[in-house]
């Protein structure tokens, strides 16, 4: 495999593929496709078949624009069989569930295990939206995200590296409860 920055596909026993970039930056690839480590979430997010009904809900709400700012963001994106279990919601609170969804900050694999270790086992994470999302541990190794209501996301492919944050891919739309709170702007 040529490493001058040649992109290629490396599979490993128990993980997904990973896109391997010039020296040891990898990243999960997500539905067979190439998540680019110099690409924005939104980019990122957009080259994924898994998160297409993700990506026009991100656009039709207006948060869309947000995940190619400079900040940092961590988003925990739901794929589209994760979307359609959750049914159609109304517009005027699309923009809540997606801001939901996304936590200020980079948050890989490591920095939430440090995050859940430092707080005895459930760490809480700030969104974009004003809620707070726990990530825990279930088993040794497997870090798992509930929302306000109680509901439980699996994280099935973690730390897709953008330039502006961390992509993990969950098995579960997670909701905010209780009324609105403010959502946070570009």
């Amino acid at each position: 495999m040529a490493i001058g920055g040649a992109l290629g596909a490396v599979a490993t026993s128990d993980r997904a593929p990973v896109a391997e970039m010039g020296g040891d930056m990898m990243n999960p690839m997500i539905g067979g496709q190439a998540m680019m480590p110099d690409r924005d979430i939104l980019e990122n997010i957009s080259a994924s078949p898994m998160h297409s009904q993700l990506v026009a809900a991100l656009k039709d709400s207006g948060v869309a624009g947000a995940l190619k700012a400079n900040g940092q963001f961590t988003v925990f994106a739901p794929t589209n069989a994760a979307m359609a279990a959750q049914g159609q919601q109304s517009k005027s609170s699309l923009a809540r569930r997606m801001s939901y969804l996304i936590v200020p900050g980079k948050y890989d694999s490591q920095a939430l295990l440090r995050l859940i270790n430092e707080a005895g086992g459930d760490a809480r994470l700030r969104t974009a939206e004003g809620g707070v999302l726990i990530a825990r541990m279930n088993g040794p190794t497997n870090i798992v995200v509930m929302d306000e209501k109680g509901n439980i996301a699996d994280i099935a492919i973690y730390d897709v590296r953008d330039k502006n944050g961390i992509i993990h891919v969950v098995d579960r739309a997670l909701e905010p409860a209780g009324p609105a709170r403010q959502v946070a702007s570009e």
